[in-house]
């Protein structure tokens, strides 16, 4: 059995917009590969900014698990994406396997 330990959290004080506020205000969803994406457009500095900290940190901890489980990254990531898209709050932004995002 693989052990899933997903990363939810946000940066801590580094960013004035929260993951929580960027998700509520529509600005980034999770996506099936088990990373945060941004959900319109390039986004703002800020948003590119919290996507690529909150990302890098779900990658690590990704390799961590997999490492730990003997197992591919990818294995870990799509399993990842399938926990957070299932756990996002209704209203938040999911992706769909086409790419298009919707609201769950």
């Amino acid at each position: 059995m693989i052990l899933l330990v997903v990363l939810l959290g946000g940066p801590t004080g580094l960013w004035a917009l929260t993951l929580g506020e960027a998700k509520a205000k529509g600005l980034v969803g999770e996506t099936q590969t088990g990373y945060l994406g941004i959900v319109s457009g390039k986004g703002s500095r800020e948003v590119r900014a919290l996507t690529k900290d909150v990302n890098q940190k779900r990658k690590q901890k990704y390799r961590g698990v997999a490492k730990h489980n003997g197992t591919s990254l990818q294995t870990v990531e799509v399993l990842a994406g399938k926990n957070l898209i299932k756990r996002t709050r209704p209203g938040h932004f999911i992706q769909l396997p086409s790419g298009k995002w919707t609201k769950k």
